[in-house]
């Protein structure tokens, strides 16, 4: 997993580095302490989040992964001094049942995958909250540079302990995994731009139903019961959680 995130920050790095020369885009940040917020943050965000996928079915990771907005809209308050809303409580606990369906805990046999990739989406949101700060200031060019830059390092050094050399077969799928996660986090970055937090979390849910579609269809993973009730609470507390935000932004 480790390795597999090794290459998306590699590649992003890269093409990152490569606009920029390009473009002759300065990389020196206008809040360089928001922007080295998001890439650190972002970077064990990432790490946890393809150890996760190493240990667990694509479907739990990916669902896991995706309670982050309802973190975002908890942990915002003690960031930027938003008052705190206390129906997000409601769909905190909401999301907290869902995801002990998803992981249904055993106190002596519990996945560590899972553990992973909540701890992502915890991780995840501290990432969110500093990307909407930091988009005020500085743009999508210079905050994926550093992200890039900074995840490049970080991860390298994580993997030296754990490195193999992987074979070709591997090493392609690595490049697959490496250039759509980098064009996703891009596209996710300038998305920003021009639409609201609220708009985005719910756009995001979308990939809860996704990874469960591709998890079945690639890798056969099973729809239990208790999957598909943890999945729609999850996703109704997203739902709820934007849409509440969506109003208080209106008035």
């Amino acid at each position: 997993g480790i390795e597999v995130s090794f290459v998306r920050f590699f590649i992003g790095f890269i093409i990152s580095l490569s606009y920029v020369i390009v473009h002759k885009k300065s990389i020196r940040p206008n809040k360089i302490s928001l922007v080295l917020t998001r890439a650190i943050s972002n970077t064990l965000a990432v790490i946890l989040f393809f150890v996760g996928v190493q240990y667990t079915t694509v479907t739990n990771a990916n669902m896991l992964n995706m309670t982050y907005p309802v973190f975002v809209f908890i942990l915002a308050p003690l960031f930027n001094n938003e008052p705190i809303i206390k129906i997000n409580f409601l769909y905190l606990i909401i999301t907290l049942i869902g995801t002990y369906l998803v992981i249904q805990p055993h106190y002596h046999n519990i996945n560590v995958g899972d553990i992973y990739s909540f701890l992502s989406a915890i991780i995840s949101a501290i990432a969110v909250i500093a990307l909407r700060q930091s988009r005020k200031y500085d743009s999508t060019s210079i905050i994926l540079f550093h992200l890039m830059a900074i995840g490049f390092v970080i991860n390298g050094l994580a993997m030296i302990p754990v490195f193999k050399i992987p074979n070709t077969l591997t090493l392609f799928y690595m490049f697959l995994s490496g250039m759509s996660a980098y064009f996703g986090q891009a596209l996710f970055t300038a998305g920003f731009k021009y639409i609201d937090a609220t708009t985005g979390s719910i756009l995001s849910s979308g990939r809860i139903f996704i990874a469960t579609c591709m998890g079945a269809y690639f890798f056969n993973e099973a729809f239990t019961p208790n999957i598909i009730v943890g999945g729609l609470l999850i996703t109704i507390a997203l739902i709820g959680v934007s849409l509440h935000e969506y109003k208080q932004s209106q008035h």
